[in-house]
């Protein structure tokens, strides 16, 4: 029986049993903030799904007779069994609620050939990060070849992409690079780390890039003329598997410490985007480019896979942008950053 077919009778299902399909959601959900959150205390969980620790316990103490959550001092977790589960019906979960049009419709939109949408607005709650971050990981798994060199940026969504890597039994060979510098924020969140992190979990091997990410055109030459970036840039920008986030333009170059007249600069070229450290309006168009040591647009072309990970309704017109301006094969977004998209484009058209 094919998925259409399942969506048919599940659609039958419903109109006999229509509190079915809720209990069943409500699983679901419960299933996947835990898998994102894991291992996490009953009370925070209850945070989370805004209901209350005696509501939940019902709940979890019939998915832990089922087999599918185990409980320690830290907090519940997924059994293999649960992470199986739920593996099962995650697709069906998503023709369910929706999200698989929605996905579909964002596809069409920013004509990106495949496009995943998670649960919720990262913006409202921080654990859809993490399950943007797993999904991303699963996807990337999935796609991975020998001797694929993946390269990645930094950014805390990156970093949920290496933490929820599940760790292989049996080592794969692979390069994970940093694709640009270091942001000069937490170590964790920069390219190296989750480079070193990713490869780690994968079993294959790193290579690191110890240059800042914002340099002046004098440092640029002086880098490019040495023989440590001599080795490795050529290496980064041999990526075939190129995995990255998608900024606000105005926030990122505050994080940069771009000086405030370039801020405004920016600002009154209306750039709302920014990746690999080129920044793009609304039509997609380069308005700024950053001295910067690592992958370049031009770079992308000789990728077989480009995927961007961003999520958050504040990202909407951000990813919008970056759609326009280079080429994306794979879209790992969440439900706030889809929604918008399909309604811009609906009142667009509208006009």
């Amino acid at each position: 029986m094919n998925s259409i077919e399942d969506v048919s009778i599940w659609s039958a299902v419903r109109r006999l049993v229509p509190e079915l399909s809720d209990e069943l959601q409500k699983r679901i959900r419960i299933l996947e903030r835990i898998l994102a959150l894991q291992p996490i205390g009953r009370r925070a969980l209850a945070v989370e799904m805004g209901t209350t620790e005696r509501v939940l316990r019902a709940e979890l103490d019939f998915l832990r007779v089922q087999g599918l959550l185990t409980a320690s001092s830290a907090g519940v977790s997924l059994t293999e069994d649960g992470e199986a589960v739920l593996d099962r019906v995650a697709e069906f979960a998503v023709r369910m609620d929706g999200r698989k049009e929605l996905a579909e419709r964002v596809s069409r939109v920013l004509g990106i050939p495949q496009v995943v949408v998670v649960e919720d607005d990262s913006d409202q709650n921080s654990w859809v990060k993490d399950n943007l971050g797993y999904r991303a990981a699963e996807l990337l798994r999935s796609l991975l070849q020998p001797d694929e060199v993946v390269g990645i940026t930094g950014g805390t969504t990156m970093a949920a992409i290496a933490r929820r890597m599940p760790a292989r039994a049996v080592s794969y060979p692979v390069k994970v690079v940093p694709a640009r510098g270091g942001l000069g924020e937490k170590v964790e969140f920069q390219a190296n780390t989750i480079a070193s992190t990713l490869a780690e979990k994968l079993g294959g091997e790193s290579m690191m890039l110890h240059v800042p990410d914002r340099l002046n055109e004098e440092t640029m030459e002086q880098l490019l003329n040495d023989p440590y970036v001599q080795q490795r840039l050529p290496e980064i920008r041999k990526a075939t598997l190129v995995v990255h986030g998608i900024g606000e333009a105005v926030k990122m170059a505050k994080r940069r410490q771009v000086p405030d007249e370039e801020v405004a600069w920016l600002e009154n070229q209306q750039a709302v985007a920014e990746a690999f450290g080129y920044y793009f309006n609304q039509q997609g168009d380069v308005v700024y480019s950053m001295p910067t040591i690592g992958l370049r647009l031009d770079d992308l072309q000789n990728a077989r896979v480009v995927m961007a990970v961003a999520g958050g309704s504040s990202k909407a017109r951000a990813v919008a942008a970056a759609a326009k301006a280079y080429r994306i094969d794979v879209l790992i977004t969440d439900e706030g950053a889809a929604r918008l998209i399909v309604q811009s484009q609906d009142y667009y058209q509208d006009k």
